[in-house]
């Protein structure tokens, strides 16, 4: 709804601007004041200090933020690769059987990440696929919840493909893999980009289905803060909860302005 009287304004960006700082800035600042603080025993904290810094980037700390690093980039990757597959061979199919195939990729999606995680559990406990107690179960966690945001992201940006471009390439006699590899993908490769980068940041932070899956010697970064605050150290869990978004952002903000960088005149 529009409001185009002064007074109207002002008072809807006041409460826009209440409504954000309750529910995003300050929880955020919370964490980040907690992150440096030495003590907090009261309305606010007591004391500067980096001790939680360099706790929350050695020994076990240290080895989450690897894990949940090596996590994401795999299951992302897989998420790209086989997203891609399945919505440039879904797109030549315009009938029901091929809207119908494309709702599967979003069940995952709509199931509560904590009951992925205990049928995985279930699932790869028996022979022939015994994967309870690896790394394996961790990605293959992380691939079936992200899986669907890659495959709607890429299929967004074929919906958004004019197919001039591959039938010109047709015309001038391109086999379909070079057509592929050479027209379809460079034009796509934003949403590509932003397919992969969607994808890292849901595995940065996805906690419900690991926390059931993980194996002892490979603890996420979204797990070891749940083990810190569990057993009282908020401090150090707010240092590595800060130390998990920094990197998020670094990273998205990367893949953000990749596509810009490559696509810049030399």
């Amino acid at each position: 709804m529009l409001v185009w009287s002064l007074s109207g304004r002002v008072l809807v960006w006041s409460f826009a601007a209440v409504i954000l700082g309750v529910i995003f800035v300050a929880p955020l600042a919370v964490i980040i004041l907690a992150s440096f603080s030495q003590h907090w025993n009261g309305v606010l904290p007591t004391g500067f200090t980096l001790e939680h810094y360099r706790d929350a980037t050695g020994g076990a700390e240290r080895d989450a933020v690897v894990a949940s690093l090596v996590t994401g980039f795999v299951a992302s990757l897989l998420a790209l690769g086989t997203g891609a597959w399945a919505a440039l061979a879904l797109r030549a199919r315009a009938d029901r059987w091929g809207a119908a195939l494309g709702v599967l990729f979003f069940i995952p999606s709509a199931v509560p990440s904590v009951s992925v995680g205990l049928g995985l559990l279930v699932a790869f406990s028996q022979r022939p696929l015994l994967l309870n107690g690896t790394t394996a179960i961790v990605f293959v966690a992380h691939y079936v919840l992200i899986s669907a945001f890659a495959f709607g992201a890429i299929s967004a940006g074929l919906s958004r493909l004019a197919p001039d471009y591959e039938e010109v390439a047709s015309c001038l006699g391109a086999r379909p893999a070079y057509r592929l590899v050479h027209v379809t993908l460079p034009l796509i490769a934003p949403y590509l980009v932003a397919a992969f980068g969607l994808s890292f940041a849901l595995s940065m932070g996805e906690l419900g289905a690991t926390v059931m899956v993980y194996p002892p010697g490979w603890v996420t970064m979204p797990v070891a803060i749940f083990g810190l605050t569990d057993r009282g150290d908020i401090f150090t869990g707010a240092a590595l909860t800060m130390i998990l978004v920094v990197v998020t952002l670094i990273l998205l903000i990367g893949l953000e302005w990749a596509p810009i960088r490559s696509a810049a005149p030399r």
